[in-house]
């Protein structure tokens, strides 16, 4: 299992407002042609201090078309690895962007790490208690229906030696909301506030890092209580 953050209680500097993302709801399409012109653009930028110097310029775009949620992230980059190749390995070794979402108040989340290649893994969490193995209570999604998550890199499925140029890159991602029912039971309706996450990381490079959308009060990327809102229209 991979838990790719340490975990050292830091308490916030100050009183966080709850960061809040309107998805839009646009024409179902082919993931190539998802309509992310349309879409607000989030920023990934509240740096962890146990990072490195590096600063990777982060940013996503989500709409979603009743059937699907279509996911973006663009990043201006550079240290880029990405080694992992097999369905729920240790992506977040990698150059890696993650997408953690809560649909339902009552139920667990997901979370989808994506490494620069575009090797997925995928849990669905009930319970984020630290144990000695990592997680207290978590289902790793089987792969029939990780395959059901279409995912495209803008580069090679490996990237090593590692690009220390500057490099940008983008990932996209199309999940069909039926994969969360699958889990979590029928989802709220449209503009009800589900809870969410967006990160950028790269454990095992050699200028490590750890960015959220949402600001986390320690390295663990782990805190659902830490997420912001992700509306649906």
């Amino acid at each position: 299992m991979a838990i790719c953050v340490l975990w050292t209680v830091l308490a916030y500097g100050e009183t966080h407002k709850m960061m809040r993302y309107t998805v839009k709801r646009v024409p179902a399409e082919a993931l190539e042609q998802a309509a992310f012109d349309k879409a607000e653009v989030g920023r990934i930028e509240n740096v962890r201090p146990e990072s490195s110097d590096h600063r990777p310029e982060t940013t996503f775009r989500a709409v979603h078309d009743g059937t699907n949620l279509y996911v973006r992230f663009d990043v201006k980059d550079r240290y880029v690895r990405s080694v992992q190749t097999d369905y729920q390995a240790s992506v977040c070794k990698d150059s890696c962007v993650e997408f953690f979402v809560k649909p339902r108040a009552d139920k667990g989340y997901f979370n989808f790490e994506v490494n620069a290649g575009g090797t997925l893994l995928l849990y669905y969490v009930e319970d984020h208690t630290r144990t000695e193995t990592g997680l207290k209570r978590f289902t790793p999604v089987p792969e029939e229906w990780g395959r059901r998550v279409e995912i495209r890199s803008s580069l090679p499925r490996v990237v090593e030696p590692e690009l220390a140029q500057p490099t940008v890159w983008q990932m996209r991602m199309k999940v069909p909301l039926v994969l969360f029912e699958a889990f979590v039971g029928e989802l709220p309706p449209g503009g009800t506030a589900w809870r969410a996450n967006f990160y950028k990381c790269g454990d095992n490079t050699s200028h490590p890092h750890w960015v959220a959308w949402s600001p986390v009060p320690e390295l663990n990327f782990h805190l659902p209580d830490a997420f912001g809102e992700l509306v649906l229209e």
